[in-house]
Parts: C-alpha cells; sequence; structure tokens
C-alpha cells in the first residue's frame, strides 16, 4: 500500500448552493472507489442538508458553533462535534449566531450482508 499526501489547501472550493465544498477523499485523488470525503464551509444563514442516501454518512464539525435539527429537534453544537446518520436518514446543519462552520463529510455504503 502506498502512503498519499492530499493539500487540501490547494483543492478547489466549488460554491454550491449549501455552502463551499471540496472533496478530499476520492477514487480521482487517491484511489478511493467506495468512500467520499468532504470538506465543507458555511457563511451565516448557509444550511446544509445532506441528501438522503442509501449510504452511511459521518459529519464532523471542524470549526465553528451551530446547529443540528434532526428528529425534530435542534441540538447546539460546536468544534469537535459529530453526527452519524444512517441510511436514508438526514439532517440540516447551520452556522450559528451569525458565524461560520468547517464541517468533514465522510460518506460510505452499506456493506453487503
Amino acid at each position: 500500500m502506498t502512503l498519499t499526501f492530499i493539500d487540501t489547501s490547494k483543492l478547489a472550493r466549488n460554491a454550491t448552493g449549501q455552502g463551499e465544498v471540496t472533496e478530499v477523499l476520492n477514487e480521482a485523488l487517491c484511489g478511493a472507489r467506495n468512500v467520499r470525503g468532504s470538506l465543507r464551509w458555511l457563511r451565516a444563514a448557509e444550511t446544509f442538508s445532506p441528501a438522503e442516501d442509501n449510504k452511511h454518512q459521518l459529519i464532523y464539525l471542524m470549526e465553528g458553533k451551530g446547529r443540528i435539527h434532526l428528529n425534530g429537534r435542534d441540538y447546539d453544537v460546536e468544534k469537535g462535534a459529530g453526527i452519524y446518520l444512517g441510511p436514508r436518514e438526514t439532517a440540516t446543519i447551520q452556522a450559528k449566531d451569525g458565524g461560520s462552520l468547517k464541517l468533514f463529510h465522510l460518506v460510505v455504503p452499506q456493506i453487503p450482508k
């Protein structure tokens, strides 16, 4: 197995309707076929709702303070918090009090039984 160093600061950020995003883990960057990882930046008033997918998702809050809306409840979160979403689950994440957030989003498929 070879070691691959990915300098994420040199990857282009793409503007979306849900903040800026750049993929940092995928097949093109390092040969990862079954996993996708991205960094996402949300500014004040921007929200991120990951797609309801038949995959497992982990979202880790790297910087900032925010709020996660999950299963009809709001949770205040800050740097170091994370959320796991099972297949077909989703949530909404937003920066708190006009701040900004940096998120790491990891997506992996279900393993067949």
